[in-house]
């Protein structure tokens, strides 16, 4: 191993550990059991697309969206367009409709049960991805439904992603935070410890965090080492979150319309933004 890379995975794993020391919802017990290194394999594959890369989030709340997730699925679509990739937003309405005034998006139907995997092929068919992300999305449970962390049935408002990355011929990342999301099925042998209804869908590359938008700024510090420059110094979550309230956003714990990820004042986010920035430079 050279020492550059030596380097670069003791980086990781700091990332790593940062990113679930809170510990909110039990992700320590699934990061122990990932193979370190999984932040800088995940920010390689960022790191190298110049083509089109789908970021899939949207993780439904009474009739609207959570914060947690659509942020960082912002700043990882600004992140790929400083690297000249082209990153395309995927998620259903209400949300949809919200990125598109600002962002690239394809539109997934909610509640569209039927057809889902000839849906998600003709999809990567027409968008050639270089990657897929999924971020804070549901993923399906072993009966094919989805389920909130309260456990409740909430499939008849989510739209499918699950397939996008089941059938995508390129990488695939999966971002989450409590081991009902997409990506989580790599972790199955360990989620039955957690309070949750697991989903089984899988992904080539893990990435587990007590906020799932944290786990973006995280994937963007090691982008920033991989390329020698300070990507997160533009970092403002708080502009990302004032953007979404004030289209309806609620926090997925309280379900309030907050300037709050899972319950955490916005500050917290910032404080892991500048820790990141340390451990980085």
């Amino acid at each position: 191993m050279g020492n550059k890379t030596a380097e670069y995975l003791a980086i990781s794993q700091q990332i790593e550990q940062l990113l679930v020391s809170r510990n909110l919802r039990g992700m320590q017990l699934l990061q122990q059991q990932l193979r370190p290194g999984y932040i800088l394999r995940t920010a390689r594959l960022i790191n190298q697309c110049r083509g089109t890369v789908l970021i899939g989030t949207g993780f439904p709340v009474l009739d609207t969206f959570e914060t947690d997730g659509p942020v960082g699925a912002i700043a990882l679509y600004q992140l790929l367009e400083q690297l000249g990739a082209k990153p395309v937003l995927v998620s259903g309405n209400p949300l949809c409709s919200v990125l598109a005034s600002r962002y690239r998006t394809y539109q997934i139907s909610v509640n569209q049960q039927q057809n889902l995997p000839a849906i998600a092929s003709a999809a990567l068919a027409e968008l050639k991805p270089q990657l897929v992300i999924s971020i804070e999305r549901p993923g399906f449970t072993a009966n094919n439904r989805y389920a909130n962390m309260r456990g409740e049935d909430i499939t008849e408002r989510c739209a499918s992603f699950d397939h996008f990355l089941s059938l995508a011929s390129c990488p695939t990342i999966g971002i989450g935070d409590g081991g009902n999301e997409i990506g989580m099925g790599n972790m199955a042998a360990f989620l039955g410890q957690l309070n949750i209804t697991p989903a089984v869908t899988e992904c080539d590359e893990l990435v587990v965090a007590d906020v799932s938008n944290w786990a973006a700024w995280g994937i963007i510090a090691m982008v920033s080492v991989l390329q020698g420059r300070d990507l997160l110094a533009g970092a403002d979550p708080l502009a990302i979150l004032q953007f979404l309230s004030a289209h309806g956003s609620v926090d997925g714990v309280t379900r309030l319309n907050t300037l709050t990820e899972d319950g955490l004042a916005h500050t917290e986010g910032e404080q892991l933004i500048s820790e990141l920035e340390l451990l980085t430079k």
